[in-house]
């Protein structure tokens, strides 16, 4: 796939090129009061290295650690760049953590500076800025709220920008010396430092070199042949490595341009007037769009229901291949052509798809089902397959050659090996150095030729495609020896509109049961249109009608994997509503949304030994964290309900990773 030039190994140094070779179009974007504000490649080289001096007035130093909290803005990606080139390190956390998570994250790197975005982050800084000996100095974006704070080591971030651009007015030498120093500088320093979402335990920190990210970068903006005249909506969290690198990484690599939406709120309005070209989202986005179309189609007219029924079949049985340019009877294009007019244009449009020219899912996996109906209406929707360790990607799907059930061959100049007990190994050119601090941790996933080993079963499919499983230590088997992999079967289960989040259990038991959260927005809409009235989601999660629906969820669930000679072990036989909803501040799920899944295990052992041993219902305590951080308990008396196992089809089970 090539190379980049020699002299391009640091992502400061694009930003120096593309302010020459795309000096007047458009790098970054954001809303603000509702109105988009845009800064060219030249006009942003200007923010950062003003930035950048203030920053060196303050004393930051090579190696030093910045810590980046906060939303997504243009503000706090300049950061990154003006960090970088002064050969210090940015560390982006996770803006939702709570002040304990924070506060190990920015004591376990050594972090000095902090960039926060508002009064909330400021806040959480300084409610543990004492216990953190080496943070010296805080800079904030927003002021409002923060007029009257003590100016102790609190800087506006404005203000750090005017003494930049006063040390430059005052001595010009000053911007040619910070632009040689980028020239200068070296691609085996350290580009970022990423922490992990912290699926198993504490979050470890990810060390990426400068040439590796970039190479890394570079590969892949060359694998969907990505230019300046690509446009990407940035809405994805700081601290998290897809955002670092779709958004941040392959755009200055590419050139594109960067939108940032005015909030998390008004991101699918956003979208709507950006109109991106590529478009990155993990499976749950995609899922809550579907529900949010599901639920449009049930409060409309007989009418444009049969509209959407009808061009919905259509698009199932021909929408992929017209996509892929595969042969289609002249009847099944007329009438694609006639369903692209009547709804799947309008549709793409009102989602902000309109222009998409290639999209990815990745974070985990994503429902076959889910995955072919984005598809089936002309949307380029790939799978790639990553881990922060690489830098992402490990693998991606080419153009033409996309399945639902696999995640593509090979990302360019990634290898990758299946080992003897069906992990996925793998070795790339933007993996890490190591685990910051914690080299026992380091030895324990790289092996001695230098692959990783990434905690995933999986195999090769017979054209080169790689098929994941499950997490292989989650992946076990029944008492009669099926096959069973929770992460297959909670997917399965998560297509359907009504079920926000599932977690399965059956390693060494008789059967496979299941937790189930109900889709507050999905079913509070079903519930309104059918006269049900509950006050809270756990009333409504209780409710006698709604475990009526949801058994007729998993009994579709169950009519599938029973057609599945691997999976058909692993048919849901007993199943709950939890009377909460699974919260990442009650450590139930990362800052990435994934489930914790023994966390899940020991807090609700109680239901868990409830599903096996034959009750009905059991009584509840637990404990939750509200928004403002006090802590309380709820209790509740959960139903449990018995679902229909199906005959297996008369095949062998096959093994995984054979």
């Amino acid at each position: 796939m090539g190379q980049p030039a020699a002299a391009l190994d640091t992502f400061p140094k694009y930003l120096l090129l593309n302010a020459e070779r795309f000096r007047d179009r458009p790098a970054m974007r954001h809303k603000d009061y509702g109105i988009w504000q845009s800064w060219t490649w030249a006009q942003q080289l200007d923010e950062i290295r003003a930035f950048a001096l203030g920053l060196q007035a303050l004393g930051l130093a090579h190696g030093d650690k910045v810590a980046i909290v906060g939303a997504n803005r243009p503000r706090l990606y300049w950061t990154f760049a003006a960090v970088q080139s002064l050969g210090a390190v940015p560390v982006p956390v996770y803006a939702d953590a709570v002040a304990e998570e924070m506060a190990y994250v920015l004591d376990h790197a050594g972090v000095r500076f902090a960039l926060a975005q508002d009064q909330e982050q400021v806040d959480k800084l300084l409610s543990f800025r004492e216990t953190i000996p080496a943070l010296t100095d805080v800079i904030y974006d927003e002021p409002r709220g923060l007029r009257d704070y003590p100016r102790d080591g609190l800087h506006d971030f404005a203000e750090v920008q005017e003494t930049g651009r006063a040390l430059l007015a005052a001595d010009p030498a000053r911007g040619r010396a910070w632009e040689e120093g980028i020239r200068q500088g070296s691609g085996g320093d350290v580009s970022v430092m990423l922490y992990t979402s912290g699926t198993t335990g504490r979050s470890k920190g990810v060390v990426l070199t400068a040439a590796a990210s970039v190479q890394a970068a570079f590969d892949t903006v060359a694998f969907d042949r990505l230019s300046e005249k690509d446009s990407v909506l940035a809405y994805l969290p700081l601290a998290w490595v897809g955002d670092h690198y779709l958004n941040y990484a392959q755009g200055y690599v590419s050139g594109f341009c960067m939108n940032c939406p005015e909030s998390q709120q008004t991101v699918a309005q956003d979208m709507r007037e950006i109109g991106p070209t590529f478009y990155f989202a993990p499976p749950r986005v995609f899922e809550a769009l579907l529900t949010s179309v599901t639920i449009r189609m049930e409060d409309a007219g007989r009418f444009k229901q049969w509209i959407f029924r009808r061009f919905i079949d259509v698009a199932k049985k021909h929408g992929e291949a017209i996509l892929e340019k595969r042969p289609v009877p002249l009847s099944g294009r007329l009438a694609y052509m006639l369903g692209d007019f009547l709804l799947y244009g309008p549709l793409k449009n009102v989602l902000g798809m309109s222009n998409i020219r290639v999209a990815y899912t990745a974070g985990e996996a994503i429902g076959a089902d889910l995955f072919s109906f984005f598809r089936s209406l002309g949307i380029n929707l790939k799978q790639l397959y990553g881990q922060t360790e690489a830098f992402l990607y490990v693998t991606a799907q080419k153009d033409g050659e996309v399945r639902a059930d696999t995640v593509g061959p090979a990302a360019p100049n990634v290898d990758i090996r299946i080992a003897d007990n069906g992990e996925v190994l793998f070795r790339s050119p933007g993996q890490f150095t190591g685990y910051y601090k914690e080299d026992d941790k380091t030895a324990e996933v790289l092996t001695e030729d230098g692959f990783i080993k990434t905690g995933d079963a999986g195999f090769f499919e017979a054209d080169g495609q790689l098929k994941i499983i499950d997490r292989a230590k989650d992946v076990g088997k029944l008492k009669d020896g099926s096959l069973f992999a929770p992460k297959y079967i909670e997917n399965m289960l998560k297509f359907f509109p009504n079920i926000k989040e599932a977690v399965a259990f059956g390693d060494g038991r008789d059967f496979c049961a299941a937790f189930v959260n109900i889709d507050l927005t999905a079913v509070g809409n079903w519930a309104e249109r059918n006269n049900i009235a509950y006050a809270s989601y756990q009333e409504l999660a209780g409710h006698p009608r709604v475990y009526e629906m949801i058994a007729k969820n998993v009994d579709e669930t169950n009519r599938r994997l029973a057609n599945e000679p691997m999976m058909a072990g692993g048919q849901v036989a007993r199943f709950l509503i939890l009377h909460k909803e699974l919260d990442a501040d009650d450590g139930e799920l990362t800052r990435t949304q994934k489930v914790r899944r023994s966390f899940i295990a020991e807090r609700y052992g109680e239901l868990i030994e409830a599903l096996y041993d034959g009750s009905t219902e059991k009584f509840v305590e637990t404990q939750v964290t509200f928004e403002d951080g006090r802590k309380g308990r709820i209790s509740a008396t959960v139903r449990i309900a018995d679902a229909k196992v199906h005959d297996r089809p008369a095949r062998p089970h096959a093994e995984a990773a054979e």
